[in-house]
Parts: C-alpha cells; sequence; structure tokens
C-alpha cells in the first residue's frame, strides 16, 4: 500500500540535503481554503499527495473531485505533506452519501514552495518590525497577498517595491501555531540598519518545524506503534539495536552518602589543613587478629609507619605528636623534652 509514498518517504528521511533534492519536481494539491472543520487539513501547509494506496500525478482536480463522489458513503484515506516539519502523513476522512463532498479548495502545486519561508532571528527596537509585531525565532514569514514571493531575494524585492508603503505579509509563529495577516511599513529612515530592521534566516536550517505539541520522534522509530502499518510509518528498531540511555557517568554522578574510592594513594602531607601543624600519623584501626594470624598485620603497619617517618624526616621521639617545624624549614635536629615551642594557628 502506497508504495511511491513510501519511496518518497525514504528519500525524506535520507538526509537534508536529500529531502530538498527529493521534494524538488514533486507536486500535489495545496490546500488553499478549508471551510470543513472535520477535515483536518491546513491551508497553505498541507499537500494531498495520494489518495486510497496511490499517489496523485495527474494536476486535474476534476479527477480527484470525480474519485471522491464515487466513494459517497465509504471512508477514504488521503496522504498529506505538511511544510510542519516536512512530514507526510495519512488521514481517513468518511465520506457522505448525500453530499459527497470535502469542502476544499485545492491547487496543483509544486512542494519546493514550502523553502520560501524566512525566519525571524532578531527584531530591532522601535524598527518597522518591532511595530509590526514581529517576533524574534518564533515568526516565520511565509508570503504576501500583494504578489508572489520566491527564492531567497523575492522577500527583499518586495520590500523594495513597498518603500515607505504599507506592506501586507503573512506570518506563521512556531510556538503558538498560528498564521496571522500583519502590516509593516518599510523605511530606510527609521533610524537603524536595513528596510524591516530584523535579521531573516533563509534556506535549509530554517524550515518550518513540527509543532510543539506534537511528540518527538526518535531516530528510525515510530512513538504510540499500532498494529496496523501505515504508509507513513516508520518501523520501530529491534531491541538489540536500541542505543543504552544516555545519563549521568557512574564516575560523576556519585550518591552523597557513598565514598569514591580513590584510583592511587593520595600523596603525604606535612601540615594538617589550615593549620601548622604536622599531621598525625593514623594507625589503620583493623578488627581484632586472631593469635593464628600471628599479629602479622600490626607488625605490616608498625613497619610502614616507621619508614614513612624516616622519608618524611621527621624527628624520632619516645611518644606524643613530633614537635612543628622551626620558621625557616624543618628542624634540623630532635628537641629537648619540655622546650616551649610557639604554634601559630592560622
Amino acid at each position: 500500500m502506497f508504495g511511491a509514498l513510501n519511496r518518497f518517504i525514504a528519500r525524506l528521511d535520507a538526509g537534508a540535503e536529500e529531502q530538498q533534492s527529493s521534494i524538488h519536481g514533486a507536486f500535489g494539491f495545496q490546500v488553499l481554503r478549508n471551510t470543513n472543520s472535520d477535515v483536518p487539513l491546513d491551508p497553505w501547509f498541507d499537500f494531498v499527495i495520494g489518495i486510497n494506496g496511490r499517489t496523485i500525478d495527474n494536476p486535474d482536480p476534476n479527477l480527484f473531485a470525480t474519485e471522491v463522489r464515487n466513494c459517497a458513503g465509504t471512508t477514504i484515506n488521503l496522504g498529506v505533506f505538511s511544510a510542519k516539519g516536512q512530514k507526510i502523513r495519512e488521514i481517513f476522512l468518511p465520506i457522505p452519501a448525500t453530499n459527497p463532498v470535502l469542502g476544499l479548495s485545492l491547487q496543483w502545486t509544486p512542494l519546493s514552495i514550502i523553502e520560501d519561508v524566512w525566519h525571524i532571528l532578531d527584531v530591532i527596537p522601535d524598527s518597522p518590525a518591532d511595530v509590526a509585531g514581529l517576533l524574534p525565532y518564533g515568526d516565520y514569514v511565509i508570503g504576501s497577498p500583494e504578489g508572489l514571493v520566491r527564492g531567497e531575494s523575492g522577500l527583499g524585492e518586495l520590500v523594495e517595491d513597498y518603500l515607505n508603503r504599507p506592506l501586507r505579509l503573512f506570518v506563521y509563529n512556531h510556538e503558538y501555531n498560528v498564521t496571522r495577516p500583519i502590516t509593516i511599513t518599510p523605511s530606510r529612515g527609521w533610524g537603524g540598519e536595513g528596510a524591516l530592521g530584523c535579521v531573516l534566516g533563509f534556506g535549509a536550517l530554517h524550515r518550518i518545524p513540527a509543532p510543539l505539541e506534537e511528540p518527538p520522534h526518535a531516530p528510525g522509530e515510530t512513538l504510540f506503534a499500532t498494529e496496523s502499518t501505515s504508509f507513513d510509518e516508520k518501523r520501530p528498531i529491534s531491541s538489540a539495536s536500541n542505543p543504552p540511555p544516555v545519563g549521568p557517568s557512574s564516575e560523576l554522578f556519585v550518591p552523597a552518602n557513598m565514598a569514591i574510592p580513590s584510583k592511587s594513594p593520595p600523596p603525604p602531607t606535612g601540615t594538617a589543613a589550615g593549620h601548622g601543624l604536622p599531621k598525625r600519623k593514623q594507625r589503620a584501626h583493623h578488627a581484632h587478629v586472631s593469635p593464628s594470624a600471628g599479629g602479622g598485620l600490626d607488625d605490616y603497619f608498625k613497619e610502614g609507619e616507621q619508614k614513612s617517618k624516616e622519608e618524611d624526616g621527621a624527628p624520632k621521639a619516645k611518644g606524643g605528636v613530633p614537635p612543628p617545624p622551626k620558621a625557616g624549614g624543618p628542624p634540623k635536629g630532635p628537641l629537648k623534652s619540655g622546650t616551649p615551642v610557639p604554634v601559630e594557628l592560622s
């Protein structure tokens, strides 16, 4: 079903560059007016490109209307290409038996016209664009009732023709998913650069995106997939090929009540943090070793502590904390017991 449309979708999914080449030369019935609230089609944005499982390749709207009338009392399915996100979807419409009409006004149009949009990137205060109510990032200029606007230079040429005169534009807002008409008066003397006073984006990176209320699709899968497959449905990838969920690294995210094991022993320090006192060499606390163990662990740690003292240059004292070093360097020899030594606290 919809084999040709499936191939069309495959080209659309291949990448941004292939998307542009795939819609060039493709046509469909653009929806110009929709008077039937039960038909979910957006004027200007939606193009009917298929009906009842086949691609429409005849530009005669009378043949399309005849096929709809022949389906009176039944349900037809339409393949629809949308400029919002450049997606294809399938809709099912019941055709009344008594009055088999859809309430649509259609025109055979190339799909490439969806590329003729201008993204409002920035609006300078007190400029003509600001006065007209253009909004940065969310607004897209999609056309004008004053004439056709085609190509990257189309809007600039229209603006030059309407310098110091009111110019009507059709503007679509992505954040609110609404289209509104605005009136702007281009001018070179408003006090800033440009005739409009706004920054415009044009090209593949500035196409109209899908509405915000639509759930984002992960690459290669369809959200809320059902048993039946439609022509525009992407097959979900197998669980074996699913990428692992992206989350914080186990080395970077550690609960507060867990200690991070050190990969290498910390270097020995000579003084306690924040004080001028040497750091006491603490013996490790261990559980009592059974007599059968022969006290091997105690002897091992005593030997290690003795070696550490010798390497650090600490004086050999019978007991207690070794005295702090005098100003000018470490002590050169053992001090007599009972000699007062000044201690400075930082």
